[in-house]
């Protein structure tokens, strides 16, 4: 949390530097519109895809803040304590995040940088362990984070993201042919994100 506040504040202190003096470059409103692959974290994971929707308005003309409204489909990965470890069924999950952007410059190229926080969705989980039954998380909602970086080309934007959370766990019962087992399920929730997209609206005035 120290270090996201420092470089909150430092992606502050630059836009206040750059500021124009009421002299703007972009239409200070536009809506990026993003699909992509959604590449979940963990041994026995198997990518999907993603869509985005992110309104924005720009406080200076280098810096961007927007509420961006995500939808992943993948399958995540859960592991045991015992090391084994499988991918549960494809399902999709959804965030809302405030995010904020830092362009470094004002020209058709522009690559930027970017912070974003918020809540994830996540969908319900069946475990199946050794062909049992073996437990459900049930859907969740999360509090997480979002670090990225790209660039914008005219209304063509590319981006990487990296969204960042808490994984969650579960006991669980297994049942073998000569045992019963107490395991710790952990399941990894934290994914990454390739964007292509396009820019409508912020155009140069």
């Amino acid at each position: 949390m120290k270090k996201t506040l420092l470089f909150s504040v430092f992606l502050l202190s630059l836009f206040l530097v750059h500021a124009q003096n009421g002299d703007r470059v972009f239409n200070p409103w536009k809506v990026d519109l993003s699909l992509g692959g959604a590449i979940p974290q963990g041994p026995g994971s198997k990518g999907g895809g993603l869509f985005v929707v992110e309104p924005k308005y720009a406080v200076v003309d280098q810096f961007w803040v927007g509420l961006r409204i995500e939808t992943a489909v993948m399958a995540r990965s859960y592991q045991f304590s015992d090391g084994s470890s499988s991918s549960t069924n494809v399902s999709a999950s959804g965030s809302y995040l405030a995010t904020g952007d830092f362009y470094f410059t004002t020209e058709n190229f522009r690559p930027f940088i970017g912070l974003g926080a918020g809540v994830y969705r996540l969908a319900s989980i069946s475990i199946d362990e050794n062909g049992n039954n073996d437990g459900k998380i049930a859907a969740s909602t999360k509090f997480g984070g979002m670090a990225r970086v790209g660039f914008e080309a005219g209304h063509f934007r590319l981006g990487v993201e990296y969204n960042l959370l808490a994984n969650t766990s579960l006991q669980v019962t297994d049942y073998t042919s000569s045992s019963v087992n107490q395991l710790t399920t952990t399941y990894k929730n934290s994914y990454l994100g390739i964007k292509l997209g396009v820019v409508l609206g912020g155009r140069r005035l």
